[in-house]
């Protein structure tokens, strides 16, 4: 009865949580929710999301901006070189660590997120009131039309699920309807949204006759 009784005991004694790691360091900007400090593994900042490298977006006036390139510059002219102490909570798939960094005693995960450099990752409400009040007040990318950094990436995944052999890209834009073939200057960062009518090409003489023609 006693070893039972104490058995009982261990099982349901609280478990103790993991203790969280101190990492610290000169920060080397990667993107603008990823950060290398010099340690093993490059740090994913916790709770945020930011535009992709390729991701691009559109102003008042139609424009289409690099709003990937745009974030990470961003960031970088911020934060490059300074002294970062991160608190590393957990690690993702690919093996980041994921924290909440710390630069002259200032939370950076909020901050990016404050300024509209950065977003929210997916439903993750740790920086929501930060997020509003970019939103209200137009702040970095929150200026421009973007589609949703984990929206983007989705789109690309559901991208590379074509027919084989068939990797012309028809897309519509402001310039009507346009094919893109790989290796041309634009193939790399355009996605194709099968919902909005664009589609995938096996030819380009297929591609031309669907009504499609030639990206400059």
């Amino acid at each position: 009865m006693f070893r039972l009784c104490s058995l009982l005991s261990i099982l349901m004694a609280p478990v103790a949580p993991a203790v969280a790691e101190t990492l610290s360091g000169p920060i080397r900007v990667v993107d603008a929710d990823t950060i290398d400090i010099g340690a093993p593994e490059t740090i994913r900042l916790l709770a945020i999301d930011a535009a992709e490298g390729d991701q691009t977006c559109t102003d008042g006036a139609g424009a289409v901006l690099p709003c990937g390139a745009m974030a990470t510059e961003a960031a970088r002219s911020l934060y490059e070189g300074r002294f970062a102490r991160c608190t590393v909570l957990r690690r993702d798939r690919y093996g980041r660590s994921l924290a909440t960094c710390f630069v002259d005693g200032e939370d950076m995960n909020a901050d990016l997120v404050r300024r509209g450099i950065a977003r929210v990752y997916r439903s993750d409400a740790t920086y929501f009131e930060e997020q509003k009040e970019a939103i209200l007040l137009s702040r970095g990318l929150w200026a421009y039309d973007m589609v949703d950094p984990a929206q983007f990436r989705a789109q690309g995944r559901a991208a590379v699920q074509r027919v084989d052999g068939c990797a012309i890209k028809g897309n519509i834009s402001a310039n009507g309807r346009l094919y893109h073939v790989p290796g041309s200057h634009s193939y790399g960062r355009t996605r194709i949204n099968t919902a909005k009518g664009e589609r995938w090409f096996c030819t380009e003489a297929e591609a031309r006759a669907a009504g499609w023609r030639a990206a400059r």
